[in-house]
């Protein structure tokens, strides 16, 4: 198993709606490697507590359709 990290992207989201996109796709991983998520629309930042890569969880928010860009990982 691998180890949990947090993982730190910008995302370019508008309105609410942008946000619950993001939170929506993540929130099928739930079950399957990402244990929590916290998604701040004024600072356009997603911060994902997970198992998974840090690539996984770009690909995954990318298919909102958002503009996406991976920051950091962190313990």
């Amino acid at each position: 198993m691998a180890a949990v990290q947090v993982h730190e992207y910008n995302v370019k989201m508008t309105c609410e709606g942008c946000s619950g996109a993001v939170e929506r796709v993540l929130g099928k991983l739930k079950d399957k490697g990402v244990q929590d998520f916290s998604i701040s629309l004024p600072e356009q930042k997603v911060q994902v507590k997970t198992s998974l890569s840090s690539e996984e969880i770009l690909e995954t928010i990318k298919k909102t359709g958002k503009e996406v860009k991976y920051i950091a990982s962190h313990n």
